[in-house]
C-alpha cells in the first residue's frame, strides 16, 4: 500500500505540475521540467536534510518513469479536462495526502521525533508546490491565506495518534491520506483560511 500510494502521489503531482505549466503556455521542456520539480522538489529536500543521499527518484528510475508517463497523460487528456483548474486542484490534493504520509514515514525510519516527523511530511507535501508556484510566477499556496500546509501538520497528527491503537498499516497510510484529501477538499468548499496579516 505504502509504495502504491508512493507512485499515485508522484504521478498525481507530476500531472499537477504539467497542467499549471500548460496553463501558464510554456513549451514542453518548460511543462517537463515543472512536472519534474513539482513530483520530487519536496522528495529531494527532505532526503537531503536526513542525509538520504543518492536522493529517492536517483535510486530508482521507476519514479522518473511515472514522471514521464503522468506529463505525456496530461498533455494527451488535457482537453478532456472539463476544467483545467479543478483537474489541477484535484490531483494537487491527491499529492498532498499521499506525500504527507511518505514524509511521516522516512522520519519514522530514520528515528527523528513525531515533530519533526510532521515537519518532514508538510516539507514532502508542500515543497513541490511551492518551487513549481515560484517557477510559474505564482505566489505559492502554503504562503496564503489557503489551508494547506496546516492540513498535512493536522495530518501528522491524526497518523500518530491512529499509529498509537496498533492499526494495520494499510488502513493507518489510507485513513491518514482520506483524512487530508477530506479536508483540503472541505477547506476549498467553505472557503476555510487562514487570516492574513494586516500590513497598516
Amino acid at each position: 500500500m505504502f509504495h502504491l500510494l508512493d507512485i499515485i502521489g508522484t504521478m498525481a503531482f507530476a500531472m499537477s505540475g504539467a497542467l499549471t505549466a500548460m496553463h501558464k503556455k510554456l513549451d514542453p521542456f518548460g511543462v517537463f521540467i515543472i512536472a519534474f520539480v513539482t513530483a520530487v522538489g519536496g522528495g529531494t529536500l527532505r532526503d537531503v536534510l536526513i542525509g538520504r543521499t543518492p536522493v529517492g527518484w536517483m535510486r530508482d528510475m521507476q519514479y522518473v518513469y511515472v514522471i514521464i508517463l503522468g506529463f505525456f497523460l496530461a498533455i494527451l487528456f488535457r482537453k478532456s479536462f472539463d476544467k483545467l483548474r479543478t483537474s489541477l486542484f484535484l490531483f494537487d490534493t491527491i499529492g498532498l495526502g499521499v506525500f504527507t504520509l511518505i514524509g511521516l514515514e522516512r522520519g519514522i525510519l530514520t528515528g527523528l521525533h513525531p515533530a519533526i516527523c510532521i515537519a518532514l511530511g508538510t516539507m514532502t507535501a508542500c515543497f513541490g508546490g511551492v518551487i513549481r508556484d515560484i517557477l510559474c510566477n505564482e505566489i505559492p499556496n502554503v504562503f496564503r491565506e489557503e489551508i494547506y500546509a496546516t492540513i498535512c501538520i493536522f495530518g501528522g497528527i491524526v497518523f500518530f495518534g491512529l499509529r498509537k491503537l496498533n492499526l494495520n498499516d494499510d488502513i493507518l497510510y489510507l485513513v491518514t491520506s482520506l483524512v487530508i484529501i477530506v479536508i483540503r477538499l472541505m477547506a476549498v468548499k467553505y472557503k476555510w483560511h487562514l487570516k492574513a496579516f494586516d500590513h497598516k
